[in-house]
């Protein structure tokens, strides 16, 4: 199996997973009043549209030229730091109303199990992808590897909100842990947009 099609399997795994963890996330989220799970579904779906792109891009290896690659990288670098920024927002907006107007969220025991199988599977995921994208020399892919990274992060978060709310009765952890990872998202979004444009030297590294 070429370094594509790992890359391929890998983004195939991605969206399938993603779209299953929306579902289940977003639904529970909606039941609890839990910002931080709906933030987290809702980036499982931001995951499904980056995956998509990426599955795009690399099917079009061998059969494009040179230049026609380098462009679709381009593309699919900047849609995913796209993403990363849309989700920021979001995540913004909704926590601040949260914290503003005090909406406390109900204990959810399907988020904290949700959150913790992904906290698992994501970093694994997250460093596979890294190998390939260095393997087949892919920005992109390394690029959607760490909005991977980024989703064990909010898993992260998200079982620490959701648990501090269950045991301690915390309201304003959920929203508070959600507004944890902004910082992460804005940034990394702003560095995949100007790597995009051709502003960026540096490629984003993993710590290995």
């Amino acid at each position: 199996m070429t370094g594509h099609q790992k890359g391929l399997l890998a983004e195939y795994f991605t969206v399938g997973w993603n779209v299953l963890e929306g579902i289940i996330a977003i639904a529970a989220g909606v039941a609890a009043g839990s910002i931080a799970l709906v933030g987290f579904g809702l980036d499982s779906y931001i995951e499904v549209a980056s995956g998509v792109v990426l599955i795009w891009r690399l099917r079009k290896h061998g059969f494009s030229d040179e230049d026609e690659e380098e462009a679709a990288e381009k593309k699919a670098i900047f849609f995913v730091g796209l993403t990363f920024c849309l989700l920021a927002l979001y995540v913004t907006y909704e926590s601040g109303k949260k914290l503003l107007f005090q909406e406390y969220p109900d204990e959810s025991l399907i988020g904290i199990i949700l959150a913790t199988v992904s906290l698992v599977v994501m970093p694994f995921l997250a460093f596979y992808k890294k190998k390939i994208a260095q393997e087949i020399n892919s920005r992109a892919l390394r690029a959607d590897a760490l909005e991977t990274l980024a989703c064990s992060y909010l898993s992260l978060t998200l079982v620490v909100g959701l648990l501090a709310n269950a045991v301690f009765g915390w309201w304003w952890a959920d929203p508070v842990a959600a507004l944890a990872m902004v910082y992460f998202l804005v940034k990394e979004g702003w560095e995949a947009i100007e790597e995009s444009r051709g502003r960026v030297e540096e490629e984003t590294e993993f710590t290995d």
